[in-house]
C-alpha cells in the first residue's frame, strides 16, 4: 500500500525537483548576454534567479543581459565589493536586485541584513553565488548554471542549464528562450 502524500511533502519535493530545465551551448560572451536578455521575457516581479558557475564564467554577463531585457537604470557591473545593487526599471517593469554572495559564508542568516525578503515580491532578485544560501527565499526559483571551458585556453564556450522549481516554473517554456538567438 502506498503511503499518501501530505502537502508539506509535495511541496518540499517540488522546491528540490526541476520543474522545468534547458540547455544551451553558447560560443561568446555576447550570445550569454543575448540569452539573459530573452530570458528577462519571462522575468516578473517576485522571481529569484540563482546564478552558480566558476569565476568569470558568465554570471555577470547573464545578469547584464537580463537588466537590458528588462529596462533597468543603471550599468550592470558585479556587485562584489558592495554585495548587492538595486536597478530600478526604467520601463514600469520590475527593478532588478543584484547581489554577489560570494564573499558572505553563511546561508539566509548572513544575508538577513540585505532584506532580499522585502525586495522580493517588487523586483526581480538575481543572487550570485547564491546556491545553498538563499533557497529558502522562495520556492519558486530559477537557477543558472554556468560551465565554461577551464584552463589555459582561448575557448570562450560555455554550457548553460536552467533549471526551475516550483509552481511558478512548472509551465516555462525555457528551451524556447535559444529560438531566435544566434547561437551558432
Amino acid at each position: 500500500m502506498e503511503a499518501p502524500h501530505s502537502p508539506a511533502a509535495e511541496a518540499e519535493a517540488a522546491a528540490t525537483t526541476a520543474t522545468a530545465t534547458a540547455r544551451f551551448t553558447l560560443h561568446a560572451p555576447e550570445q550569454t548576454q543575448e540569452l539573459g536578455r530573452a530570458l528577462a521575457k519571462l522575468l516578473r516581479p517576485g522571481d529569484l534567479v540563482l546564478m552558480t558557475g566558476e569565476l568569470g564564467a558568465g554570471k555577470t554577463t547573464m545578469t547584464r543581459g537580463l537588466g537590458e531585457g528588462l529596462g533597468v537604470r543603471g550599468a550592470v557591473t558585479s556587485p562584489t565589493f558592495v554585495i548587492a545593487r538595486v536597478h530600478p526599471s526604467l520601463t514600469g517593469g520590475p527593478a532588478l536586485v543584484h547581489v554577489d554572495a560570494y564573499r558572505l559564508g553563511g546561508g539566509l542568516d548572513e544575508m538577513e541584513d540585505l532584506d532580499l525578503d522585502v525586495s522580493l515580491p517588487d523586483s526581480v532578485v538575481v543572487v550570485e553565488w547564491g546556491e545553498g544560501k538563499v533557497e529558502e527565499l522562495s520556492e519558486d526559483r530559477l537557477h543558472v548554471v554556468i560551465h565554461r571551458v577551464v584552463g589555459s585556453t582561448d575557448d570562450e564556450r560555455r554550457v548553460v542549464t536552467l533549471s526551475g522549481y516550483g509552481a511558478r516554473w512548472a509551465d516555462a517554456d525555457l528551451a524556447g528562450l535559444g529560438l531566435g538567438l544566434d547561437l551558432g
